[in-house]
């Protein structure tokens, strides 16, 4: 950049952000470091873990009540909190990025979620007659929801003049196959804090972990890390694990979902005792700590970050070919890929394979951690700078004038 010249004015648009969620930790990390090449602005309702010195908050408040009534005030809101700065304080912006699905005019999108896909994998559960009256209510909240939302995809995700990043390849099909979208659209994996997760730091905190949690000396800890249980694959899980009733096994459960079904769901496997329902914690490297294999069998998961941050602990990790991480393993080298995602069975045979062969599991679990070192945000903000910076010079050459204008 040119010395004395302006940089460029980037608007992020998302209703929250912060380190504890995935998508939002990403816009975090990635946004953070892009501060030296883009002049910041987010628009938000709410916002933890970011340098407000270097980035500009324009705060936007939030309705109480369902999450339906607030996400169509958000959708609004943000355009006309946007509209006013630009009106009436002459902030205008030479690039709007959102992350998902927040706004109608946003330059670049970050696509983190197929909810066309998403709400394929779950019509069963979202079906009234599968449940009791009393949870009707929250079921058809949930199926207004995303019926908005995917006519809002509908009419964004098909508009050829919004970029789109991804964050696994296997969206590109998803985007092919319910919306039309063929041209190839540039994937930037995620990032490691690699400070943070590594095999020293597992094994220092590893001992303590362990007692604090009550794991008995001797017993092979599974770990899953998530919300959504169900979609994370917590259902073949247990199954899996019924199926191993014999071995030392036990799986630590970390979720901030209510696990009232998930408790009634171990007792009638007789897998109390074997389960631990834990909550989430900012250093979430003490539950890798405690663990001696990940297991995320998701039935949809566009990149999970938990798999991924095992791997740079050099934990040995199974992720379903549903789940985007699998696009960065070899199975069999740096971790075990489950085809199918509701097969119990094979997905028995994986855990058990790594409890009964410590040396494999070693192996394995270094070949993992080899593997995450190529992800950082670094990398990320290098990626996405230069995918910005290729937007901008491309809606400047749509709007320069010709020859014959400027006569």
């Amino acid at each position: 950049m040119p010395t004395g010249a302006r940089k460029p004015r980037l608007a992020v648009v998302s209703p929250f952000l912060d380190k504890c969620h995935g998508t939002e930790r990403r816009v975090v990390e990635w946004i953070s470091r892009l501060t030296g090449a883009f002049e910041v602005h987010v628009y938000s309702q709410r916002v933890a873990d970011l340098d407000l010195t270097e980035i500009k908050w324009h705060r936007i408040p939030k309705l109480p009540g369902p999450h339906l009534f607030n996400f169509l005030w958000w959708f609004a809101a943000n355009y006309v909190w946007r509209a006013w700065d630009r009106q009436f304080r002459r902030l205008r912006y030479d690039l709007v990025f959102s992350p998902g699905i927040n706004c109608l005019d946003a330059d670049v999108i970050s696509v983190h979620i197929v909810f066309a896909q998403y709400l394929s994998n779950l019509r069963e559960q979202l079906d009234l007659k599968r449940h009791p009256l009393r949870s009707w209510p929250t079921l058809l909240h949930r199926k207004l929801y995303y019926a908005l939302i995917i006519s809002l995809e509908r009419r964004i995700y098909t508009r050829a003049d919004i970029a789109l990043v991804l964050i696994a390849r296997r969206t590109q099909a998803e985007l092919e196959k319910f919306y039309g979208r063929r041209e190839a659209c540039p994937v930037v994996y995620l990032g490691l804090d690699h400070a943070t997760f590594n095999l020293e730091r597992r094994f220092a905190l590893r001992a303590r972990a362990r007692q604090e949690l009550g794991i008995d000396k001797g017993r092979f800890a599974l770990l899953l890390v998530g919300n959504d249980w169900r979609n994370k694959g917590v259902p073949v899980l247990l199954n899996a694990l019924k199926r191993l009733e014999d071995l030392p096994i036990d799986l630590l459960l970390v979720s901030r979902e209510d696990t009232a079904a998930l408790h009634d769901m171990t007792v009638d496997k007789r897998l109390e005792g074997r389960v631990k329902f834990l909550p989430p914690r900012d250093d979430i490297d003490y539950y890798y700590a405690a663990a001696d294999a990940y297991a995320g069998p998701s039935l949809e998961d566009t990149f999970a970050l938990p798999p991924a941050e095992s791997m740079a602990c050099c934990l040995p990790v199974i992720v379903s070919s549903a789940n985007g991480a699998s696009e960065i393993i070899t199975h069999g080298v740096d971790g075990l890929i489950l085809q199918d995602p509701d097969d119990e069975k094979t997905l028995a045979l994986m855990i058990q394979w790594l409890w009964e062969d410590p040396e494999f599991r070693e192996h394995i679990g270094e070949r993992a951690g080899v593997t995450a070192r190529q992800y950082t945000w670094e990398r990320n903000a290098v990626e996405l700078r230069a995918i910005f910076e290729e937007i901008l010079q491309r809606k400047a050459s749509d709007y320069a004038p010709t020859v014959s204008q400027e006569l």
